[in-house]
């Protein structure tokens, strides 16, 4: 399995995270509506997909680009703090103090050709970090313009008001005229994000960047239709994750929602994320458009193999997941993760 960094440049709010499983589901109605796409029908590419996925593609991250060099922003660990900073020798008051400000650092920075040694020797920064980040990216002029206007984070997260009008009375009303409202998340502009993919031998990066085109025209999950979930596909670069990595690794940081084998690991630190999943496309109109939930390990778990090596043979982990929907029982879900090496300190 190759895999490859894809870069996409947002155009629009996002009403529906970047998760690496919904991606895969957008991914697989292209492939159903056109044969030609993947050269072959949707049904043909999930026929082995249990034991031999023809895709698995990460969530969202951040990718900065300043001065020549390139910046990969991650989600830091889902792990305890304990087991990424160093508290030895702190006294209590301090601990307190610590953990406060270091609760706020929620992401972990990879720049140019950087590695991940071991989790506790990773740059950690916070919202507020990561904002000055990408500022000091952006041309002078627009640096200035983004301070005066105040702005706290990278991803602005607000509520959008809706309503239908009734036109019987002009106006608003009970049940399915009542107003409601639905959450946004904004990227701050010139911001660019990164998904990875890994593909079988007999898939091509083109294919992939031609469904994400697709998608990125037409808008990406919920109330695409409004203008949300737009963006560009800006470039691809095949890449080693492993090379990110430490050389002496004893565990995987994931990058998307994963559903992990049994068995195979003897630790594991992760967030549940439980989705709650629905159709999309015509099949949103059917009798029954909602999927069985599946609790998943968010992305930026920690799992620790039994057998690192073994597991290294693969660039991936995880499983497939099946028999989640009645409307559709070919339905799958992504329950695969690509994976990048790493070293806890025990």
């Amino acid at each position: 399995m190759k895999t490859y960094e894809i870069t996409l440049k947002p155009l629009s709010g996002f009403g529906t995270p970047l998760k690496g499983d919904t991606i895969f589901g957008h991914i697989c109605w292209q492939a159903a509506y056109d044969t030609a796409l993947f050269e072959c029908s949707i049904d043909q590419l999930l026929s082995d997909y249990m034991t031999n996925p023809f895709l698995v593609i990460s969530s969202a991250f951040f990718k900065i680009g300043r001065n020549g060099t390139t910046t990969r922003v991650f989600k830091r660990p889902d792990m305890p703090l304990s087991e990424l900073f160093d508290f030895r020798g702190k006294s209590k008051k301090e601990l307190i103090r610590e953990r406060k400000e270091l609760k706020s650092k929620r992401w972990m920075k990879i720049p140019g050709e950087g590695r991940i040694e071991s989790l506790k020797k990773i740059d950690y920064i916070s919202d507020k970090d990561l904002l000055e980040e990408g500022i000091l990216s952006f041309p002078e002029e627009v640096q200035r313009e983004t301070r005066k206007k105040g702005i706290k984070s990278i991803i602005a997260e607000f509520t959008q008001p809706h309503n239908t009008i009734n036109r019987l009375t002009n106006t608003t009303g009970i049940g399915q005229f009542a107003p409601f409202a639905s959450n946004q998340n904004v990227f701050l502009g010139q911001i660019e994000l990164i998904l990875y993919v890994g593909l079988r031998d007999d898939i091509e990066i083109g294919q992939v960047c031609a469904s994400l085109e697709r998608i990125g025209e037409t808008g990406f999950g919920k109330d695409a239709s409004t203008g949300l979930g737009k963006f560009d596909v800006i470039s691809t670069e095949e890449i080693d994750l492993f090379s990110y990595g430490s050389d002496s690794p004893n565990a995987c940081y994931t990058l998307a929602p994963s559903v992990p084998e049994m068995n195979t690991f003897l630790k594991a630190y992760f967030t549940p994320f439980t989705r709650f999943g629905r159709h999309g496309d015509i099949l949103a109109k059917s009798s029954n458009p909602f999927k069985n939930p599946v609790i998943m390990a968010d992305e930026g778990a920690v799992f620790m193999p039994v057998d690192i090596d073994i597991t290294m043979k693969k660039p991936y982990i995880g499983t497939a997941v099946s028999n989640i929907s009645k409307a559709e029982p070919n339905a799958v879900t992504q329950g695969y993760s690509l994976y990048i090496p790493v070293r806890v300190e025990v």
